[in-house]
């Protein structure tokens, strides 16, 4: 094996010209193998994947540590011949955490301001002025405080809105409001006035959003979800948007996509669909923090934003 390894890749086929240029301009030491060419199996140390096929990990006997594309890594703890003692680090870049905030601001914004209830009433040509509240009226609850969550909490309390966060461990975040596990579920969404979903998803929180919780939340909230499609029962959403119940949702990400044309979400006025768009890892900055890891790894030093094995619950 040389010295270094070599690196594997594997990503949609329309952005693997410039991931590949990327990576050889700034790991130029380190050859790149782009699936299916994996060269000789031994000698990758190295995989940067987005769902990538079971086959892909038949051989990789030296594989030492797996990127993922994006910030989210169900993709990869779905595929069943994940090595059980590879670790997994997630992405975490600037450019992805900055397009996520923005998707939430703008996102909690319209709804704050009732703007998707000027959407209809344009459908209908009525001109009908709509009370307006202040944002320190508005709680916004974020499920999910990950990095994401985290940076979006923070930008929503200069914009002076009350924030809640609900996760898996306590947080101490500046003027947010924590919550914890399943017996903190529904006094956090009693408060939620717009509900932004930024979870990964797992067997904890596949369906998290359902008929239950959704009735937990107050009549008339909002949903945003940019975390993982698997989080809502999307049948129970429409059930509650149909009833009044939830006045409307931005959905970026859906149980199956692309969203099937048949879809009753392409069609309700009271969804906005996006396609899986919230927040695009950049490969330029991308690059640089995969690269940055390999080297630290390289030097025995800890990975950054490292998920153990023992952590992939």
């Amino acid at each position: 094996m040389n010295e270094t390894g070599e690196l594997l890749l594997h990503i949609d086929s329309e952005r693997v010209p410039a991931w590949a240029a990327a990576l050889r301009a700034t790991l130029a030491e380190m050859p790149l193998r782009i699936w299916p060419d994996r060269g000789d199996p031994d000698q990758i140390r190295y995989a940067l994947l987005w769902k990538p096929p079971s086959e892909l990990f038949d051989g990789l006997h030296n594989l030492e540590v797996i990127f993922s594309v994006g910030a989210g890594i169900d993709h990869l703890l779905s595929c069943t011949t994940l090595p059980a003692d590879v670790p997994v680090v997630r992405m975490v870049e600037p450019v992805l955490t900055a397009g996520m905030v923005e998707y939430v601001i703008y996102n909690v914004i319209r709804f704050h301001r009732r703007m998707h209830e000027y959407d209809v009433q344009q459908r209908q040509a009525q001109w009908q002025v709509l009370p307006q509240i202040t944002a320190g009226d508005v709680t916004i609850g974020i499920m999910g405080l990950g990095v994401l969550g985290e940076a979006a909490a923070a930008v929503l309390t200069k914009m002076n809105y009350p924030v809640t966060g609900w996760s898996r461990s306590r947080k101490s975040l500046p003027g947010v409001r924590s919550y914890v596990g399943e017996p903190e579920l529904l006094e956090f969404l009693s408060g939620a006035q717009i509900l932004v979903m930024l979870l990964p998803l797992d067997e904890t929180t596949q369906h998290i959003l359902n008929k239950g919780t959704l009735a937990g939340l107050p009549r008339g909230a909002c949903v945003i979800n940019a975390g993982r499609g698997g989080l809502i029962h999307e049948t129970d959403l429409l059930d509650a948007l149909d009833k009044g119940y939830i006045s409307g949702a931005a959905l970026d990400v859906f149980e199956t996509e692309p969203l099937p044309e048949t879809h009753l979400f392409w069609r309700h006025p009271k969804v906005t669909v996006t396609p899986h768009v919230a927040s695009l890892t950049n490969p330029l900055t991308a690059v640089q923090f995969v690269v940055e890891n390999i080297r630290r790894h390289q030097n025995g030093k800890r990975l950054q934003h490292i998920v153990v094995p023992t952590d992939r619950r």
